[in-house]
């Protein structure tokens, strides 16, 4: 489900261990989705995130098992789950009331297969909390002012760029009703059910 490439784990051994708290707003806003019976987090890098959730029973995963092992070590007590890149989630249908995919959706090449999958691992009503960069106007200004070069780089994880109105027409073509969207700091916070 994310573009397989030894990158990943690259990216996460230049990656200091000890980086600090995550950023302020993303923390708020997992901890407002309140508490899950399990709950999985989707791309949990370090987990620094997923120390924020609050569930009685969490699952971590990841496709880079550098980032899998310093999550884990964060939250010895959670679940572990490696994943394959563009393969079903090797998970239990209905196994989850919450998934959150923070900062991950927008490395994502399948992108259908992903929400596809995580539907099929939320209970019916379940929720799923997504944080993505946000875009829009004001990114095509700055592509405008600045170029399409300085804006994107070609060596960015980033493959896919959403705006609130692709993100809500997305999940709705998919199967989720987006119960609230919004834009703080630079990135979408939405939270969807099945």
């Amino acid at each position: 489900m994310v573009t397989p490439s030894p990158y990943d784990d690259e990216l996460w051994e230049l990656v200091p261990e000890d980086r600090g708290p995550p950023r302020e707003h993303l923390k708020r806003f997992v901890q407002g989705l309140g508490k899950a019976g399990r709950a999985l987090d989707l791309g949990c890098g370090d987990g620094r995130l997923s120390s924020a959730l609050r569930a009685d029973a969490l699952t971590l995963a990841d496709v880079s098992p550098v980032a899998l092992s310093r999550a884990h070590a964060r939250l010895p007590e959670a679940r572990v789950v490696d994943l394959t890149p563009d393969e079903p989630l090797p998970l239990g249908d209905g196994e989850f009331e919450l998934v959150l995919c923070a900062e991950t959706i927008e490395h994502v090449r399948d992108v259908q297969l992903l929400f596809s999958e995580i539907r099929r691992v939320l209970v019916p009503g379940g929720r799923l909390a997504i944080t993505t960069p946000a875009h829009g106007r004001v990114t095509g200004l700055r592509i405008l002012m600045r170029g399409f070069e300085r804006e994107f780089n070609p060596l960015s994880p980033h493959l896919r760029f959403f705006t609130e109105r692709s993100l809500t027409e997305l999940l709705d073509e998919l199967g989720f009703g987006v119960e609230s969207l919004r834009r703080e700091s630079g990135t979408l916070l939405v939270v969807a059910a099945r």
